[in-house]
């Protein structure tokens, strides 16, 4: 029971119970409250947000940032919104635990640990495109999980799908925001080690409670 229970504290993309009802009780096109519960999800949820401080981490130029982000937002919008409408998902405490695998991964590419333990830099691009597609079916899952009503569907995916990425902006800027800040101090390479270690060890303890989760499911 403990280890379910934090298990299901531990469900990034788990939503609050009164907006859980709302999701399995609304019909029709509901525009608003669909851009507004996307939104709420990135912003609070802490899985998308460490990702995206590790893949901007050690990028300076808007430009570059934006072609991440892009690719990102380009990965999670094409799984979220092909789930749910064609009606496929993945067990929740799998994707998730692969979400936070993603999140061990980013912290590792920043350490340099490839280049180090294989002698090879993984593209960067790709993986932040791959990493956007398996964040997306964590999306589409929930929704499914919550038996999106069909009438008004389409709409209300798009709406919800404009408010992640609204989310997604907000979020990232608040990063970008901190890590000016930051990067500006004579500390930040000694500190930026200590940061995507502590951002890796997040990452396992999410891996950890979603196999915990389904070890117990």
């Amino acid at each position: 029971m403990v280890l379910l229970f934090w298990a299901d504290s531990a469900v990034a993309h788990a939503v609050t119970v009164g907006d859980k009802g709302y999701i399995k009780e609304v019909t029709g096109v509901n525009l608003i409250p669909f851009l507004y519960l996307g939104a709420k999800h990135m912003v609070t949820g802490y899985d998308h947000i460490l990702f995206l401080l590790g893949v901007i981490f050690f990028l300076y130029g808007m430009k570059e940032i934006a072609i991440y982000v892009t690719l990102f937002a380009i990965g999670h919008s094409t799984t979220m919104l092909a789930g749910v409408w064609f009606n496929f998902g993945i067990n929740s405490y799998i994707i998730d635990a692969i979400i936070g695998f993603s999140v061990v991964y980013k912290a590792l590419d920043n350490l340099g640990a490839f280049r180090t333990w294989f002698g090879v830099q993984p593209d960067t691009k790709i993986a932040t495109l791959v990493f956007g597609f398996l964040h997306g079916f964590g999306l589409s899952s929930k929704i499914l999980d919550y038996n999106i009503s069909p009438e008004g569907l389409w709409p209300n995916l798009l709406a919800f799908n404009v408010g992640v990425e609204i989310g997604q902006l907000l979020a990232l800027s608040a990063i970008l925001i901190v890590m000016t800040r930051w990067r500006a101090t004579p500390s930040f390479v000694r500190q930026a080690y200590a940061v995507n270690v502590a951002m890796m060890t997040a990452g396992f303890v999410l891996m950890g409670y979603q196999i915990a989760g389904l070890i117990v499911a």
